[in-house]
Order: C-alpha cells, then structure tokens, then sequence
C-alpha cells in the first residue's frame, strides 16, 4: 500500500477519560493562551524598545518567533483531539504537522547555538563585538537558522512521502516521523542514514560550537575582572537553563519514541511526549523576561509605569 493511498491516520494514545475531557482541554487551552501571550508580549516588548535593538534581543525575538511557531504546529490539533470521540486526522495534515514540529526544533538548537556564539562574541571580544556582529551578520545568521532546518525537513518529508506504508496507527498525541518510518512495508534504509547523518551533522556542528563557546566564556571569567564575571552570569544564565531545558526534553522525546516503554504508565508516556514542545515555549519567556535586566525593567515600566 503506497503512503499516497493512506487518507488518514489514527492515534492510538488517546483513551476515552469521559467528562474529565473537558477539565483537560481547558488545561490545555490555559497553556496554549499564555505561551501565545508571554511570547508576542516579549516579542513586542524588543520591537517597541530601541535600547534592545542589539543582536542578542534580536535573537531572543526570533527564538520567540519560533516558540509561537512551534506550538501552533501542535495545540490546535491536539485541542480538537481531546475533545474528539475518533482520534484521526488527514494525510496531509499530518505531514504538515511533522514538518512544523521537526523545524521548531530544529531552529530552537540552531537559534541558540547562534547565541551562544554571541554571547561568545560579546564576552570574549568586547571592543571588536560592534564590527564583528554587524546587523548584516545578525540577519544572516537568523536567515541561515531557519533556511537550514527548513531546507532538511523539506528533503526528509519528502524521503518518508515515497515510503510504502503497511498501516495508519501512530501510537501517539499528534503525527511524528518515527512513528510513520515504522509503518513501512519495505527497507527504510535510505530514510535512517539521511537522519543519522544529518543528526550527526547538527549535534557535531552545533554541540561542538556551544561547548567551544563556553569553554572560552569560563576562560575569559576566571581570568577577568569582577564587572566581566557579573555580564556573563547575567547573560549567559538564563540561555543555560534554556539550553538546558530544550536538551532534556528532546532527551526525553528520544527515550520515548525509540525505546520500548509500552510497560511505562500512558501518564508518563504523554509527559515525556509533550516535555520539549511544552515546556520550553512556556519556559523561556519567564527565564529571559525576569533574569535579563533591561527586559525586566521595561517590562516593569510597561505594566507599572516609571517606578
């Protein structure tokens, strides 16, 4: 059966919970309303601002941007799921929704890697910073975080379309591209050495700039002055715990979607699932409004007035 005569799959990690549907659908809605809420708030915050038209609130614009982005590419259908009684959707519509939760992620680890060298840049460098990170450089670097990603996923969605498909159950909250890899009638071998290969290219490339990055930043603390080491903790803390953060829940959407957890309660099974598409947009907002000094003030000014 070829993957274009499938019209639909079925998610078999819903389970009927009766009235208590209503209860989590209005969760869930609350969670999606405020990561909408906390990210455009913080995105309009940097535009209306021009003290924090620098590179690195540029940045932070983009990774909220992205935010936005990627839980839109989940909350919607995930909202109609739970309220659903047939737990289906379309084709289509599921290869659009793999191709915006693999591009969130994707953009999420390029855009921070990206900081991290600015932050690399601004510590390291202070005098050469202005001439180094030109606002040419920031758009290309933020145009080059997002062609990327794309330019991949658009080349894996188009390797898993040409699959031979044995069934349409995905064993899972919302379509995923493992889930479907395994549906395959025939060899897939094509489609594992593209995302081992490309895997290795993101975490090489990428993981090695991070750590290269903080190695120099570290170097540069505790051999600096006390004003040095006070900008580092002050800018680097919050992209750590967002580093941090987005590392753990993509660890923990690899242990659940390629080891064996049927034994594993459905509750943890769906924490595990849905950690890193909603925790991380809900999460960084509050990480950079309240640790980064001009946000938190202009944030202040905004609801409070001058203090």
């Amino acid at each position: 059966m070829n993957s274009s005569q499938v019209s639909f799959f079925t998610f078999s990690a819903y389970y009927d919970i009766g009235l208590f549907k209503y209860f989590l659908f209005t969760v869930v809605m609350c969670f999606y309303i405020l990561i909408l809420c906390a990210n455009v708030f913080l995105i309009v915050v940097i535009c209306m601002h021009r003290s924090l038209h620098e590179p690195m609130y540029i940045f932070l614009c983009s990774l909220f941007m992205n935010e936005l982005y990627g839980s839109t590419g989940l909350y919607p259908l995930l909202l109609i799921q739970i309220l659903s009684d047939v737990h289906t959707v379309s084709a289509p519509f599921c290869y659009l929704q793999i191709f915006c939760l693999y591009t969130y992620a994707n953009v999420e680890f390029y855009t921070l890697a990206v900081m991290s060298y600015d932050r690399y840049l601004s510590i390291c460098h202070p005098l050469q910073y202005n001439t180094r990170m030109t606002s040419n450089k920031v758009a290309m670097l933020i145009a080059l975080s997002w062609l990327f990603p794309v330019l991949a996923i658009v080349i894996m969605i188009s390797l898993n379309a040409s699959l031979q498909l044995c069934g349409n159950i995905i064993d899972r909250l919302y379509c995923d591209n493992y889930s479907l890899v395994k549906l395959a009638c025939y060899d897939t071998t094509v489609n594992n050495v593209y995302g081992l290969i490309y895997t290795f290219i993101v975490l090489f490339g990428l993981v090695v700039l991070i750590i290269y990055t903080y190695i120099r930043i570290l170097k540069v603390c505790f051999s600096g002055s006390k004003q040095t080491r006070r900008k580092a903790v002050s800018t680097c803390t919050p992209h750590l715990a967002s580093l941090f953060n987005f590392s753990v829940g993509c660890l923990f959407e690899i242990v659940q979607s390629r080891m064996n957890m049927s034994r594993a309660p459905m509750v943890l099974r769906i924490f595990l699932s849905l950690y890193f598409i909603i925790f991380q947009p809900l999460c960084n907002p509050v990480v950079y409004g309240l640790n980064l000094s001009k946000i938190h003030v202009l944030c202040k000014k905004m609801f409070f007035g001058k203090m």
